[in-house]
């Protein structure tokens, strides 16, 4: 069993696939809570913070999100959505975070069934736990996204940054890409460039991408220029965030 929060249609806003047309599988619950970027809510009459995506990591949110327990119905329902759609688009599973439910039966049952319709997988991962390729194949056959928290996401190193598990995801999957997650006081720190660095040197080979911290257009545009400048300094790809882009702060899109 898995918790599934929400499930769209839309196009993929980040990364080496940004524009693709992207159906999104959103799990629940994640092992990080990266209170240091700064999205604010409210649950249980307390104000916390988090990342955007808070309200598929807080498990106060637990009864808003969907237990999955049998993976044909789930299928058989994206079969259905991808009819009505008119072509099997990417799947982006992403969440929380989507490798907590690695080895779960259920949800290994779901993304093999994607692989073997020919549909191209996708996991947004914070890259701190690793599939077992050996015992589950299909995730050979996926991309990984590889979005590596940064200090200022305000969790410990030896919490965010795992270089055994970047090794061994690089090694097996089919496809990978480093994200990182940039606000304009990283970069002006220097924290930025060292911690980047460090992560190039277990993954000397993989492409980088940058894209600001934001949560709504406002805070894109609190950090987007000094990110953007940042890339070409450096030579990384600037990211976007598309959805935030042309929705702000709404979910499901």
């Amino acid at each position: 069993m898995f918790w599934l929060v929400e499930s769209f249609f839309s196009v993929q806003g980040e990364g080496r696939y940004a524009g693709m047309p992207s159906y999104f599988l959103r799990t629940g619950g994640c092992n990080l809570h990266c209170p240091g970027f700064g999205a604010s809510y409210e649950t249980e009459g307390q104000r916390r913070r988090g990342c955007d995506t808070w309200f598929a990591v807080d498990r106060a949110f637990q009864s808003q999100w969907q237990a999955i327990e049998d993976a044909p119905s789930l299928l058989e329902g994206l079969d259905r959505e991808f009819e009505r759609i008119g072509y099997r688009p990417d799947v982006v599973i992403t969440g929380g975070e989507p490798l907590l439910y690695a080895s779960d039966e259920t949800f290994y049952e779901v993304v093999r069934g994607l692989v073997d319709r020919g549909i191209r997988v996708t996991f947004e991962t914070n890259a701190t736990i690793a599939p077992d390729f050996e015992r589950f194949g299909a995730y050979a056959s996926c991309i990984f996204a590889l979005s590596v928290k940064l200090s200022n996401s305000g969790e410990a190193r030896q919490r965010r940054l795992a270089s055994d598990v970047l090794k061994r995801i690089a090694a097996e999957s089919r496809e990978y890409f480093l994200k990182f997650t940039v606000d304009r006081e990283l970069i002006e720190s220097g924290r930025a460039e060292e911690e980047i660095a460090e992560i190039r040197s277990i993954l000397p080979e993989a492409e980088i991408y940058c894209m600001p911290v934001g949560e709504s257009r406002r805070t894109l545009w609190h950090n987007d220029r000094a990110v953007f400048d940042f890339c070409l300094e450096h030579g990384y790809r600037y990211s976007d965030r598309l959805h935030i882009r042309i929705f702000d702060m709404t979910q499901g899109v």
